[in-house]
């Protein structure tokens, strides 16, 4: 079984639901209420997400997340990053350093290092360009980036790009995205994901940080039993997300299975109210969507 639970919901300046992170959670078999899973992905960990967890852990169906009242951040043993915005890549540094000092072994000095995956383009300068400046130091030593992560680089080029697996039936594909550009589509790092099912070959869609690119989604949208995407309520010239207005454009049976995430605090104006009717609806923070049983 495999689920997905938003941390947060809101976009980069959301002050009600936290910002766009999310957790996904495998087990080898169908779980019951409060089970641990057998192992833990997140898709990112922006500036809330510390927040974000902090709240989940006294969830009591997520009650593994809780040691003693603080994030159980070892309980976290994977980690996509799909861009370097500091919406998704903020809380990086809080996880790392918790880890090396709260959760270090008294007896060894050894941290927790969870595996950090993310594309050879985004990771060759995630360290430099985004955690350095926060992590440089360790113990009295200058530190890298393996000191507090296990680097999973994955490379996308080529006629068969890179994939990762959880529990070895669920299968991680990142799809770019074209969220902010330089020149040319698709030139700057960002990536969604699509998941497999190994034993069905379902699979599921999720976004990350996208303009609306239906042309370049379309089979893997159509294929999928469900989508998650990213979204902007109002309307702006040159958007770096896709705008609701251009995402009631896809087929019914598109937007019929497709979640909402990545909203503004004003999703509850009134002025939204048949996002409802149209798509599945704008995602929930803290409620588990079964992905695949």
């Amino acid at each position: 079984m495999l689920t997905l639970t938003f941390l947060g919901v809101g976009n980069a300046f959301a002050k009600r639901n936290y910002q766009s992170n999310a957790l996904i959670e495998a087990w080898t078999r169908e779980a019951a209420p409060g089970d641990e899973p057998d192992d833990t992905f997140l898709i990112d960990l922006g500036g809330t997400g510390p927040l974000a967890l902090h709240k989940l852990k006294d969830d009591a169906a997520f009650g593994y997340l809780n040691l003693n009242g603080v994030v159980n951040y070892p309980k976290i043993r994977n980690i996509f990053v799909t861009h370097q915005h500091a919406d998704h890549i903020g809380g990086l540094e809080e996880l790392a350093l918790m880890n090396a000092y709260a959760f270090a072994d008294p007896r060894t000095g050894r941290s927790p290092r969870p595996r950090l995956i993310t594309t050879v383009d985004i990771l060759v300068n995630l360290w430099d360009a985004s955690l350095k400046g926060g992590l440089i130091i360790l113990r009295g030593q200058y530190a890298r980036l393996e000191d507090y992560f296990r680097p999973v680089p994955l490379d996308t080029e080529g006629p068969r790009p890179d994939t990762f697996m959880l529990i070895d039936r669920y299968r991680i594909e990142p799809v770019a995205t074209f969220h902010v550009q330089i020149g040319e589509k698709c030139d700057w790092p960002s990536y969604g994901l699509r998941i497999v099912d190994t034993r069905t070959n379902e699979s599921v869609f999720y976004s990350g940080d996208s303009r609306f690119n239906f042309a370049g989604y379309r089979q893997v949208m159509t294929e999928a039993r469900l989508c998650f995407h990213d979204v902007q309520l109002v309307d702006q010239p040159d958007p770096v997300h896709a705008l609701l207005s251009e995402l009631r454009t896809l087929p019914s049976d598109i937007r019929k299975k497709t979640v909402l995430y990545h909203y503004s605090d004003d999703w509850d104006s009134g002025s939204y109210d048949f996002v409802d009717r149209e798509f599945a609806g704008f995602a929930i923070p803290g409620h588990r969507y079964v992905l695949f049983r």
